[in-house]
């Protein structure tokens, strides 16, 4: 059974496998900011990437000289999370490592993802723990799809993403197993706080931005009043992505960044790596506000 979170403004639904958002609606009009996982697009709805971000190459990591096997955007969307706090505006879920997960990450951890609703806004804060006896080494990142257009009467081309601060975004390219392409990128906008959308702007794959000077971006159209809210704290590097054509955006804030396609080093030695020494503790934030 599914988590649902509810105050006299909004609703939130959370499912157990991957403790992941499946719904965030408005009650006064029931407009549903969340994209529904029609398969037709995409299953999903705002996956956890954990313990990477995006691919490696070949889908192997290499700790200690031992090469493991992981997925893209690691295990955790695809585990079954523990429910260990429930109220009516507040969930906390758990995941710990099993005999599985050390099969393709050797590394023992608890992370933990706490959903809080207040008024109109979904806080998402993210929590590992390092449990073993050695340091550990993670990515972790956030992949929530918003439906776009937001108003019936608006179309895709109508919306754009609006940053808090002046951006100048280089974009990166990734290749058909979600690896970064060496040497290939591309400035999409120079010292300008917006990002017009287009459907044709992802044929290409998804936008990388290593550097993100906002902490805050919001998808917008000057035709609807409504948008979307998204801020997030010690995540500094950013995802934007749609399948070909699909009624949703992706706008997933990220610590951690794919492989490039020419890696062949250790794991701890990949870009923009999370290093917890035994005992200690990350964390980390997004908070998606509905208006």
């Amino acid at each position: 059974m599914n988590t649902i979170l509810k105050n006299g403004v909004a609703m939130a639904e959370i499912k157990k496998a991957g403790a992941e958002i499946v719904s965030f609606k408005r009650l006064e009009d029931g407009t549903e900011y969340m994209w529904n996982g029609d398969e037709t697009f995409w299953p999903s709805h705002a996956p956890v990437l954990f313990p990477i971000v995006c691919a490696v190459v070949n889908g192997e990591i290499r700790v200690d000289g031992k090469t493991y096997q992981i997925g893209n955007h690691g295990f955790a969307k695809w585990s079954e999370f523990e429910l260990v706090e429930e109220s009516d505006t507040k969930a906390v879920f758990k995941l710990t490592y099993n005999e599985e997960t050390l099969t393709k990450y050797p590394f023992k951890f608890d992370l933990f993802i706490t959903y809080t609703l207040v008024e109109n806004k979904l806080e998402v804060k993210y929590k590992v723990d390092n449990i073993d006896d050695k340091d550990i080494y993670f990515q972790i990142g956030t992949h929530p799809g918003f439906n776009c257009p937001l108003d019936k009467d608006t179309q895709f081309e109508d919306y754009y993403l609006e940053f808090e601060k002046e951006e100048t975004l280089e974009r990166f390219f990734m290749d058909k197993t979600n690896v970064v392409i060496s040497g290939k990128s591309d400035t999409l906008i120079k010292d300008s706080k917006i990002l017009p959308l287009t459907h044709e702007l992802f044929y290409e794959g998804a936008l990388v931005f290593k550097n993100i000077n906002s902490s805050k971006v919001t998808l917008k159209s000057k035709k609807s009043a409504k948008n979307v809210v998204l801020s997030y704290e010690n995540l500094p590097t950013m995802g934007i992505w749609q399948p070909k054509n699909a009624p949703f955006v992706c706008i997933e804030p990220w610590y951690g960044l794919a492989d490039t396609d020419d890696y062949t080093g250790e794991f701890k030695d990949r870009d923009r790596m999370i290093h917890l020494k035994r005992d200690e503790s990350f964390e980390c934030l997004h908070v998606i506000e509905m208006n």
